[in-house]
């Protein structure tokens, strides 16, 4: 019996559900990361005592999972700016205390 189009005999897999196999490596993947989670704190005191760089940059990596992303804005600014500088006024303060103003 060949396939005809329009038939309503099944409706196979309803939209967004995910078959068996993607099912379980889902699984296995949270429980491998569970089990990892459990020595996250002393693994990462164990690489920040050997070398302190390398502790940073994994700490910035996590960073990005807990603390949402800012996204750069663009801002379009129209008309003209008509500003004048009047005086500026310059002071130096040397180690020994002593100032140097300049006008």
């Amino acid at each position: 019996m060949p396939f005809k189009k329009g038939h309503n005999l099944s409706k196979g897999r309803p939209r967004g559900a995910t078959n068996r196999s993607t099912e379980m490596m889902k699984l296995n993947v949270a429980r491998a990361v569970n089990m990892g989670l459990d020595y996250l704190k002393e693994d990462y005191e164990a690489i920040r005592k050997e070398d302190p760089a390398k502790a940073l940059q994994i700490l910035t990596k996590l960073m990005d999972f807990a603390l949402p992303r800012m996204k750069a804005v663009d801002m379009k600014v129209e008309g003209e700016i008509n500003t004048k500088i009047e005086k500026l006024q310059i002071e130096v303060v040397k180690k020994d205390g002593t100032e140097n103003k300049d006008n």
